[in-house]
């Protein structure tokens, strides 16, 4: 079976939001950012699994964008947490590593997919 880092990728992500949001919720008490993010961290890899099931190449290619919409989205709200004083330097630097390859990913996919149009 074919591997595909993107899905791999974007799961073992949404795994890390989830852990992370649990983490923000109980030890932090923060409860609205912390909301944003697991919605946006966690849409990623559900757009990317619904892009492989996409209808058409046109199709697939609107699912990454909006899974690249959410990955940046998440930074935002990874930033926010960073700087509200919610996630240590060593915490933020690890999770916002992952999202930004996330980024690199989607964007790499996204302009190859649109010059085989």
């Amino acid at each position: 079976m074919k591997e595909n880092v993107l899905k791999e990728k974007s799961f073992a992500f949404a795994l890390r939001v989830v852990k992370c949001f649990q983490y923000l919720q109980t030890e932090k008490k923060e409860y609205v950012l912390s909301k944003q993010f697991l919605r946006s961290g966690t849409a990623i890899g559900a757009l990317v699994r619904e892009a492989e099931q996409g209808e058409s190449k046109a199709d697939f290619i609107h699912k990454l964008a909006i899974a690249l919409k959410e990955a940046n989205e998440t930074e935002y709200w990874l930033l926010l947490l960073k700087e509200g004083g919610y996630l240590d330097t060593i915490s933020f630097e690890s999770i916002h590593t992952n999202c930004v390859e996330l980024l690199k990913l989607l964007i790499s996919i996204i302009k190859t997919s649109r010059g085989k149009l």
